[in-house]
């Protein structure tokens, strides 16, 4: 059993592994309760998971260290392991679904492992890692369901406590569900009155499907923009901690989790990754009942390859209001150009490219098309601009 000495054993050993990651009062996040963030996209690694990968090697035989160590992720239990493998002298391998970010990937090898790339997601890395682990007598080091594991996120609990005694809510992404288990396991044994909140992306439910139904349940197929926690079953032991210590789980949309990424980079000046900005999603989109509310929110992990982040920028953006593109049917005669940038730049839109196109078959011989993408405030700034163009006489297609 995962049990609250267990917890503070893990956080003397993790002393000399893992950096603080203090609270940080999130001021610009929600009108509606006092937000802080547990920032542990600072911490070594760029990920919480140092600290269960950590603390599971420290407990190992000598026998056990001596065979080698075996593990499988998306990518950040992965640069956990490696790192704390390298630090007692392992040997390590990794089996990574072909789907993870190139950062994550090279940062792994990086920390001295060795990578095996698996066709799939996370559940077909978990199937070849436990293959090679027969195959060469590996140790396999699970990233979220063992006990040790679990106790070393666990210390996440405990520091947050430490600093925010008086929090009213905890809220943290869940995958496989080691954090939330260790986490929620600490929380309550310490102040059973603090809720603890789960946030899974809706594009892989698996563990808020399992607590509706009574048991683990196993997803067809999962997808999401947050890789972290793109995970199709959830462990046995990490399904219990949850039913028994969790108060509630909810799901958020891709469209949201990349929202929030773009808040924190924006009014905070702090990279998340999908899986680590899934909690502020929730908060952020009133998906729980925090309303006037201390409530901390777990960034959990910030290893996000800048291609992936380029495009969730993007989608932020038009989730937000803050770009738009507009189709202008026009006639093609000399100043209708003029009179649509004029009309936009009156009203404080900022012109980032256009595409004239001659009418296709079927339409009027003398149309044309315009398409314009426009940096804009909100949606209400897209509507105001959109209601100018149309009030002058433009056809939006």
């Amino acid at each position: 059993m995962v049990t609250l000495d267990k917890i503070y054993h893990a956080s003397y050993v993790l002393k000399d592994v893992v950096i603080p990651t203090p609270l940080v009062k999130a001021t610009a996040i929600s009108d509606d309760c006092e937000v802080y963030l547990k920032p542990e996209n600072l911490q070594i690694t760029g990920s919480f998971k140092v600290r269960g990968s950590g603390y599971k090697i420290s407990q190992l035989t000598e026998e056990e260290k001596k065979r080698g160590v075996i593990a499988c992720s998306a990518g950040n239990h992965a640069q956990g392991v490696a790192l704390a493998a390298t630090k007692y002298g392992i040997k390590s391998l990794i089996c990574l679904p072909d789907g993870a970010p190139i950062s994550k990937v090279e940062a792994t090898k990086g920390y001295g492992a060795e990578v095996c790339m698996v066709p799939g997601v996370y559940d077909d890395a978990y199937n070849k890692a436990c293959e090679l682990r027969d195959e060469h007598n590996y140790t396999f080091i699970h990233p979220f369901d063992d006990e040790n594991v679990i106790a070393g996120q666990g210390t996440i609990g405990i520091e947050i406590l430490e600093e925010l005694p008086d929090a009213d809510a905890v809220v943290c992404a869940i995958g496989g569900g080691g954090l939330i288990s260790g986490v929620a396991c600490a929380i309550k044994s310490l102040n059973p009155n603090i809720k603890v909140y789960g946030v899974q992306a809706e594009g892989a439910p698996s563990m808020y499907e399992s607590i509706k139904q009574g048991k683990p349940v196993h997803l067809d197929k999962v997808s999401t923009v947050a890789d972290g926690i793109q995970v199709k079953e959830p462990g046995e032991h990490t399904f219990k901690y949850v039913q028994k210590y969790v108060d509630d789980i909810v799901t958020v949309t891709d469209d949201e989790i990349s929202s929030a990424i773009l808040k924190l980079i924006e009014s905070q000046k702090m990279i998340a990754e999908g899986a680590g900005a899934a909690p502020l999603a929730a908060v952020m989109f009133n998906k729980l009942p925090v309303k006037g509310k201390k409530v901390v929110c777990v960034i959990s992990g910030g290893n996000i390859d800048v291609t992936i982040l380029s495009r969730v920028i993007k989608r932020g953006l038009l989730r937000s209001g803050r770009s738009q593109t507009l189709c202008i049917e026009l006639q093609d005669k000399p100043g209708q150009l003029k009179q649509v940038a004029d009309i936009i730049a009156d009203k404080g839109g900022n012109v980032i490219s256009i595409h004239h196109e001659r009418a296709s078959e079927g339409t009027d011989i003398n149309g044309c098309y315009l398409r314009i993408v426009l940096e804009t405030r909100n949606f209400d700034h897209v509507k105001e601009i959109t209601d100018a163009l149309i009030n002058a006489g433009f056809k939006l297609v």
